[in-house]
């Protein structure tokens, strides 16, 4: 009999206030889809560090005779093969060097024509313009500058130059994209719980009589209050389940069918990851309108 009594009063609050429940079920779904799109572009971030950080390497280039005669800081000449050979002997003891390996200025000029071929400036370039290098691949990318200290301005160095760095902006500007969705997410979840007080607020006030009597004839304050948290909690629900729908529809229709067929060298967040987020979007949904109404009806279920 109770859970009946319950039931009625949900699906007659719901319908009283239609309007109110779908703008907190729209709300809430925006939300929500933010907040996991925020996860998941964290993640898709940290797959994309994993990604590139195991493949960046440090080059070390050597100076050629041209740098001879424009750069300081091969003022003593072109690279010796003595010299080269001391340098890759040395950075061979470092612990956090992979394996190194010798670029020629040949074999530099040839990669530089196969990546560059639709460049005009490529057709221009010759051989004695490329440098020697040698390519480091480090255990641990995150510790470069212990490389670059050390090896910075050695003779026959012309320069030390670290491939995370230029990926490093771009991983910036993503982050700066996630932190953009997580404050847009703040923003909509303080206007779904405003609308969600609202909702209560108004729901409770065209009840009041109701309230009253019950309050009257014993009925304890947890039982008054449960259909409306119910209200707010199934809306939340609806609004959670529209938000699972939209990651979805962004992962098989925007990631899966389009991005990742337009740009192929980055591996996108698989499905595992979306899986993963759902029920905790799902839990946000169906918790945060709960305690919002809670709180909200210890003020507006007085009688």
């Amino acid at each position: 009999m109770r859970a009946h009594f319950v039931l009625s009063e949900i699906s007659v609050g719901l319908r009283r206030n239609l309007t109110m429940t779908f703008a907190v079920i729209v709300s809430v779904a925006l939300s929500l889809a933010l907040l996991g799109g925020s996860l998941l572009a964290r993640e898709q971030v940290n797959s994309m560090k994993d990604y590139w950080y195991d493949r960046v390497e440090v080059s070390i280039f050597l100076c050629n005779e041209n740098d001879a005669d424009t750069d300081p800081q091969c003022s003593r000449g072109p690279v010796t093969d003595e010299q080269r050979e001391a340098l890759k002997a040395e950075l061979e003891t470092y612990d956090i060097v992979d394996h190194v390996e010798f670029e020629s200025a040949d074999q530099a000029f040839e990669r530089y024509q196969e990546q560059q071929q639709e460049n005009p400036i490529a057709a221009v370039v010759t051989p004695d313009q490329m440098q020697d290098s040698l390519r480091v691949k480090l255990t641990d990318p995150t510790k470069y500058e212990v490389i670059s200290t050390a090896f910075a301005g050695r003779e026959g160095v012309q320069d030390v130059v670290d491939q995370s760095d230029l990926l490093e902006n771009l991983f910036n500007l993503l982050n700066g994209v996630n932190y953009a969705a997580l404050g847009l997410f703040a923003l909509m979840l303080v206007v779904a719980l405003l609308l969600i007080v609202n909702t209560v607020r108004v729901s409770a006030f065209s009840r009041r009589r109701e309230t009253g009597i019950m309050r009257l004839v014993g009925a304890s304050s947890f039982y008054i209050q449960l259909p409306f948290i119910m209200e707010a909690s199934i809306a939340g629900v609806m609004g959670a389940v529209l938000a699972c729908g939209l990651l979805v529809g962004v992962k098989y229709f925007m990631i899966n069918n389009f991005l990742a067929q337009e740009i192929p060298l980055i591996q996108f967040v698989g499905w595992d990851a979306v899986i993963e987020v759902l029920p905790f979007v799902l839990a946000v949904g169906a918790l945060m309108p709960a305690l919002a109404a809670f709180f909200a009806l210890r003020k507006y279920l007085k009688v």
